[in-house]
């Protein structure tokens, strides 16, 4: 399969040097200065497109992949204010999308520990909840995608009580994430962290790769749930 790779950063990188091991080539490598030129070109010559650019670009990118008719995994976080009028371009041109705001697989799991644990909480007001994440200090957006995603799975299980939820920007760190319940004499944390950002680069990879021959808007669980029905 043919991998068109937009962003050519630290993630970019990584998604590179793996491509192989899950049966892509890459076909061409759109970076910041090359586009939009660069997709207009290779658009019509590969099977899906993987985004690790800016937030600002996703909403520029993918109207010019879908109208190629170009699937895309969109791994670029805090463009969700556009999330709406995205869905309408993807369904629009019939393409396949996959759009995370963490595509590490065992975040996804985590996620769903995130949920059952809201779920156990919800009926004990003693206990007050927290969601703390620490990225590196260049990442722009916070808190992360992936806290407010953790927030809303425990919000759709069922926990409505207040819920503080706070970052921090620090030297290199890839990300961790913690969720807590604290009572009057008891803690309980359970914390996700990363510690090779190459976590990302193969969650994408999958992603891409169970997109092949698919259209709708998917997220990670998507491919969690696809894989283990094959």
């Amino acid at each position: 399969m043919r991998l068109l790779l937009i962003g050519h950063g630290k993630m970019g990188r990584h998604v590179e040097a793996l491509a192989s091991h899950y049966g892509f080539a890459v076909a061409a490598i759109v970076t910041e200065a090359s586009a939009p030129e660069a997709l207009a070109e290779a658009g019509g010559l590969v099977d899906v497109a993987i985004d690790f650019t800016r937030p600002e670009a996703v909403p520029e990118n993918l109207p010019r992949l879908a109208a190629r008719g170009v699937n895309v995994v969109i791994g670029t976080t805090g463009w969700q204010a556009h999330e709406e009028a995205m869905r309408a371009v993807a369904a629009q041109a019939g393409i396949g999308v996959v759009a995370a705001a963490n595509f590490s697989l065992g975040m996804h799991l985590f996620q769903m520990l995130a949920e059952e644990a809201g779920r156990r909480f919800a009926s004990r007001p003693e206990f007050g909840a927290w969601i703390h994440e620490i990225h590196h200090a260049a990442k722009k957006d916070a808190p992360s995608g992936t806290a407010l995603m953790l927030e809303r799975a425990m919000r759709a299980a069922g926990y409505a009580a207040p819920m503080d939820v706070a970052a921090s920007r620090a030297g290199s760190v890839p990300g961790t994430h913690t969720i807590g319940f604290d009572g009057p004499a008891e803690t309980i944390t359970l914390t996700h962290t990363v510690r090779d950002r190459a976590v990302f680069a193969h969650g994408a990879l999958e992603a891409a790769r169970w997109l092949a021959g698919r259209k709708g808007w998917y997220g990670m669980r998507d491919v969690l749930v696809g894989d283990e029905g094959r």
